[in-house]
């Protein structure tokens, strides 16, 4: 199982990082021991003091699949969920600024917190909102149709690369509205209204 996550799919989350638009999907990946399932509490790392929360559409990939047609994308997944991807924003940064790559900063243990169950895409719309409410107070309303690249767009360019195979989680890019978190915060992550996930930091 892999986890494979695309950065600056959203304009203005792009803008908010000082980041230049891509001209073609960025990703990442993330080991399975990075996933925190069941709603789990997350324990602070010592190696950050900057650590963000991105909140993300997640789409559950269905077949395997090796350089997928974008016309055909759509056939490799039929579940979409919500996950948090954590990321520590000053590490990332000086990654960054050295052309090092970002593992340090995104791929360290439970830093891909997961919800336990996902929705048929047939019953979500082609739209799909999404957002992140921290200690009550929504910081992130997202829309899937502000997306730079596409679900299908996203797997038939990441599908050249690395082959897809059933039970990956893609992690489709976050919104503007990244922040950072502290102990005794409580996240909590919403599909078209409806809670998904819950992570308290410690």
């Amino acid at each position: 199982m892999k986890i494979i996550c695309i950065g600056r799919n959203y304009v203005e989350h792009a803008k908010e990082l000082n980041s230049p638009l891509p001209e073609k999907p960025v990703f990442f990946l993330k080991p399975e021991t990075a996933l925190l399932t069941n709603n789990r509490p997350f324990a602070m790392p010592g190696f950050t003091k900057e650590l963000h929360y991105e909140t993300e559409l997640v789409l559950k990939i269905c077949k395997k699949g090796k350089s997928v047609p974008e016309e055909m994308a759509g056939e490799y997944f039929k579940e979409i969920g919500l996950g948090f991807d954590f990321t520590a924003r000053e590490l990332q940064q000086k990654c960054k600024e050295k052309g090092l790559p970002w593992e340090i900063s995104k791929a360290f243990d439970h830093s891909a917190p997961i919800c336990n169950t996902f929705i048929p895409k047939k019953k979500l719309p082609d739209h799909i909102r999404f957002q992140l409410k921290v200690n009550g107070k929504v910081v992130q309303d997202g829309n899937s149709a502000d997306m730079i690249f596409s679900f299908s767009r996203v797997i038939s360019y990441v599908s050249q690369f690395i082959t897809l195979s059933p039970g990956d989680l893609l992690y489709t890019g976050t919104p503007a509205g990244v922040g950072p978190v502290k102990p005794g915060d409580k996240l909590e992550g919403f599909l078209e209204g409806k809670k998904m996930l819950t992570c308290r930091i410690k």
